[in-house]
């Protein structure tokens, strides 16, 4: 009995120290760690990678340094810093600019995992705010409590990731531009910043529910009325953006759809290209990996294909449904073997617009799903949506879509060289503007006929519904509303709570009798 005593003594100290730091509130000595840490494990897996492809390479063509300056480039390409290559056969600097998307994936998730972490450790901050509001929170319609904004705590938090994070990549650029892929110091000054605070801010927003207190402040510029019709609680900013991520993942999805039948279509033309290009199987590994890293820049031009201005394989040489200029000599890589030939357009190359139409469909049926809720989401105060009010939300919707398909065009595409090579991908601006408007097209007649029948479903049964007698609480509520829908889930509320009061008033008459 003494040894388990003084074992729990000893223990006691340990439990002490581990509730407080799973207590502690998010500081700057924490962010700072997490954004170092975030740096070094993104940074470890390029170098890893890339060493154990130069340890398996038969013929290197340089030393451990060089493997560990191309690694070193290559953390910063992920990040969208452009590289300039100087030992090319013509002698002149040659740009290269395409970002592998999925190698953008990493730095995005361990700055977004590092600032959650710092700012919301175990059951500290997030776990208090999902218990209730803050001091100074305000309350949305409906009873629902608003999470506000983060505090300085949260801030500062955020503030040590950035600087963390810099302080790793600040000395990789400095080594990276002694190799022979250096970095462009402009690009390097803008994308690191921009990629790591919009990560980090991501983050802590996540760690704290989602608020919607900042996003709402911001757009106080708007005029009244304008704000009113789009961006109040009722309209559910978070609705647009859901269905704007809607659209734009069946976009991509439906490209990658296209680059698949593509390759398939040209599987002779892709496999020798393959097979051309490097002997060896540690050759051939890093080509797949290389083409695995380029698939989801691969699927974004597939979408701004189907989209109609397609993309450009040098200056001057657009490929889209229409028409295929011809293409200049590329060199024989398996994914431009999937390059549509040159020539007028086909109807097989007309159907790849089902895609986006596919995507408007997609955002009209979200946006009309958040217009005309469910009966569980009535409890948390929601209501049915004028059809105005669901305009305006597809609007924006579309807006936000073609936000974000611009800025995947503008990081899947960029220079591969000089002169003719200066341009290969879609053209964000281009890819942008037919979003906005294959979606504002297709999604709102979407939106506005899915609510309608959605409400008129609603309504007959409703109809359906046997007359609540005199004495249901929930009748007042229901014509209150003066909904449907509403009605019917007040209704049923009511009744299952009759009918659980009943069971219980039972049960203690029972208990009552056997005592």
């Amino acid at each position: 009995m003494a040894g388990v005593t003084q074992t729990t003594a000893h223990r006691a100290p340990l439990s002490l120290l581990h509730t407080r730091w799973r207590d502690r509130s998010p500081g700057l000595a924490a962010g700072l760690l997490g954004g170092t840490l975030a740096a070094a494990l993104g940074l470890v897996s390029c170098a890893a990678l890339v060493t154990l492809l130069w340890i398996s390479s038969p013929y290197p063509d340089s030393g451990p340094g060089g493997a560990l300056h191309v690694a070193a480039a290559l953390w910063l390409l992920a990040h969208g810093v452009d590289l300039v290559r100087l030992d090319t056969l013509s002698g002149a600097p040659a740009p290269m600019g395409v970002t592998p998307l999925l190698l953008l994936l990493l730095p995005l998730w361990l700055v977004h995992r590092a600032a959650r972490d710092a700012t919301d450790p175990g059951d500290g901050v997030g776990v208090a705010v999902g218990a209730g509001p803050r001091a100074g929170a305000g309350v949305r319609p409906g009873g629902l409590p608003d999470a506000g904004p983060p505090p300085v705590s949260a801030r500062i938090a955020w503030a040590g990731v950035v600087l963390g994070y810099l302080a790793v990549a600040a000395p990789v650029v400095l080594y990276a531009a002694d190799g022979v892929l250096r970095p462009s110091w402009w690009w390097a000054v803008v994308c690191l910043p921009l990629v790591t605070m919009g990560a980090a801010g991501a983050g802590v927003w996540t760690a704290f529910g989602r608020p919607g207190g900042p996003v709402g402040r911001a757009l106080r510029v708007l005029p009244r009325e304008l704000r009113e019709l789009m961006v109040e609680p009722d309209a559910r900013l978070g609705a647009a953006t859901r269905a704007a991520g809607a659209g734009a993942a069946v976009l991509v999805g439906g490209g990658a759809l296209l680059l698949a039948v593509s390759l398939v279509w040209h599987g002779a033309a892709a496999q020798e290209a393959f097979l051309r290009l490097t002997e060896g199987w540690s050759g051939r590994l890093a080509v797949l990996l290389l083409c695995l890293t380029l698939v989801p820049n691969a699927a974004v031009w597939g979408a701004a294909y189907a989209l109609g201005p397609g993309f450009v394989l040098g200056t001057g040489h657009v490929v889209g449904p229409l028409s295929s200029a011809p293409a200049p000599l590329l060199p024989p890589f398996p994914l431009l073997a999937a390059v549509p030939d040159a020539g007028p357009g086909t109807p097989l190359h007309w159907a790849a617009g089902a895609v986006p139409l596919a995507a408007g469909v997609a955002v009209g049926w979200f946006t009309a799903r958040a217009a005309t809720p469910v009966a569980s989401e009535y409890e948390e105060g929601g209501g049915v949506w004028s059809w105005r009010r669901t305009v305006a939300a597809t609007v924006l919707a579309a807006v936000l879509c073609a936000t974000l398909v611009a800025l995947l065009a503008a990081l899947a595409g960029g220079p591969l060289g000089g002169a003719g090579l200066a341009r290969f991908g879609p053209v964000w601006w281009q890819a942008s503007g037919a979003t906005l408007g294959w979606i504002a097209v297709v999604a709102v007649p979407v939106a506005s006929g899915v609510r309608a029948w959605r409400r008129r479903g609603a309504a007959a049964g409703a109809a359906e519904e046997p007359e609540p007698e005199s004495g249901d609480p929930c009748d007042g509520g229901g014509r209150r509303w003066g909904l449907g829908p509403v009605s019917e889930a007040w209704r049923r509320r009511g009744r299952r709570r009759a009918s659980e009061d009943g069971d219980g008033e039972g049960k203690r008459r029972r208990r009552g009798g056997r005592r």
